[in-house]
């Protein structure tokens, strides 16, 4: 074994170290006077290494540098059995790396790699964590905005009306007697009481939206969904992060509990004030990312790989792509009773619609069916004999006809990242250019589980 010193002489608030050795794991770095220091013992042999300064990932230019097949730029060395560790030759490449800002200024060859892509996934994943995980919630939410905010006693038809006046797929709730937000209400809710209605039309009428308020519903909804944990439920409190919470954390909430928003509280709520502060969703943080990414593109160099060569995404088996399941679509003339169903089995939010040759026609939603709230359309019609394109066309009369966002396989991933960060797009259907065949979709979702790993 050799005793290896490695160094951060370049300043900088904190330091980690993380190399091939250490599996890509960080490790912190001690100050030893006036830089950075952390030793190993290591068996001889030839090893790459970063640093993590002040959250951006470093390489040191006095030092040998290699690229890999990703593009990801490491130190090497050479370590041998003798008194004096040797640094491997300097690689006969132009290079150097701007020591302030942590990017690289000249090109380095491609040159082959021996390291697993597991391991060059893993530094790219790192370089992510690092900007999510040292900036919080304020860096993403805007400064001044428009939030509403329902109060639990409304009626059930009065509250869908302003979600789809405002434009709205969900929106917290305030209760007056816990003086708190004690919940959100959202287009699934609004799915749940169609179909509520619609089993028990002749008990119920449409009374149950003209006088039951939010507050009635929740807990009837617990007595019919709910299930023998409904109890337990009604219970749990309201998932939100603070404005204290790093990125990751406020990402992770998000993913880990299957929503696609989660209300920001103050971290010292005023008792007699209202606690929320925003909503902070993926699209947003992923915004932001992509600014971060921009300012130095050179050091995440697997942004310009294909999505072809990530496994990212749900597929069709046609593909022959592997992924946790296998892409559902529906034609124009299923039922969107049937449409509504898979969307509730599969716990996803959107199904691509083709037309008879597999041609992307739309996407149809759970949002979507906030349409059937202009005008009470939903008590005109009943959802047995609604197709998706009869629901379509009604999106279509009410809110006018949209752009369906796609991308192909040859897409880079950096494109996908900011096709995804502009608000209101969710998802990206992957389709042949040619024909508009549907071979995937990739969601938002998807991005942050490989980002975050």
């Amino acid at each position: 074994m050799v005793l290896q010193r490695f160094s951060w002489p370049y300043g900088g608030r904190r330091a980690s170290f993380c190399g091939s050795f250490t599996g890509w794991t960080e490790c912190p770095m001690g100050l030893v006077g006036a830089e950075f220091q952390v030793v190993f013992d290591l068996p001889p042999g030839v090893y790459q290494y970063r640093f993590l300064v002040d959250g951006i990932w470093r390489c040191d230019e006095t030092k040998p540098c290699v690229r890999d097949e990703y593009g990801v730029i490491s130190n090497e060395v050479l370590v041998e059995n003798n008194a004096h560790p040797v640094v491997q030759p300097e690689p006969s490449s132009v290079r150097g790396i701007n020591m302030d800002e942590g990017t690289i200024l000249t090109t380095m060859p491609p040159e082959p790699s021996s390291q697993n892509s597991g391991v060059q996934i893993a530094v790219f994943r790192h370089g992510i964590s690092g900007i999510l995980l040292h900036n919080t919630i304020y860096d993403v939410v805007p400064v001044s905005s428009k939030l509403a905010v329902l109060d639990t006693q409304l009626p059930v038809k009065q509250a869908f009306k302003i979600m789809h006046d405002e434009g709205l797929s969900m929106v917290p709730l305030w209760d007056d007697h816990q003086g708190t937000i004690t919940g959100m209400l959202t287009a699934l809710d609004f799915v749940l009481i169609l179909r509520k209605l619609q089993r028990n039309i002749r008990a119920l009428g449409h009374k149950e939206l003209e006088m039951h308020p939010i507050s009635a519903w929740k807990e009837a909804k617990l007595q019919f969904y709910g299930g023998p944990d409904g109890a337990a439920m009604q219970k749990r409190p309201l998932i939100h992060v603070k404005d204290s919470d790093n990125l990751v954390d406020v990402a992770l909430t998000i993913i880990r509990n299957e929503i696609s928003s989660v209300p920001i509280f103050k971290s010292l709520p005023d008792s007699s004030g209202m606690p929320l502060l925003n909503l902070a969703t993926l699209s947003g943080i992923l915004k932001f990312l992509c600014s971060k990414l921009q300012e130095q593109p050179e050091g995440y160099s697997l942004l310009q790989n294909q999505l072809v060569s990530i496994p990212i995404g749900t597929w069709s088996l046609h593909t022959g792509r592997e992924s946790i399941r296998q892409l559902r679509t529906l034609r124009l003339s299923t039922p969107l009773n049937s449409c509504l169903d898979f969307l509730l089995q599969d716990r996803i939010s959107s199904i691509p619609i083709v037309d008879d040759n597999g041609s992307l026609h739309d996407v149809y939603s759970l949002s979507d069916i906030m349409a059937l709230a202009k005008n009470d359309v939903y008590a005109r019609i009943e959802l047995e004999q609604v197709t998706v394109q009869n629901a379509l066309d009604v999106q279509y009369q009410v809110n006018g006809r949209r752009q369906c966002h796609t991308c192909s396989q040859t897409s880079t991933l950096l494109e996908i990242l900011e096709e995804l960060s502009i608000p209101g797009v969710r998802r990206l259907v992957v389709i042949e250019p040619s024909t508009r065949f549907v071979e995937g979709i990739v969601s938002l979702r998807d991005i942050f589980t490989y980002l975050l790993g």
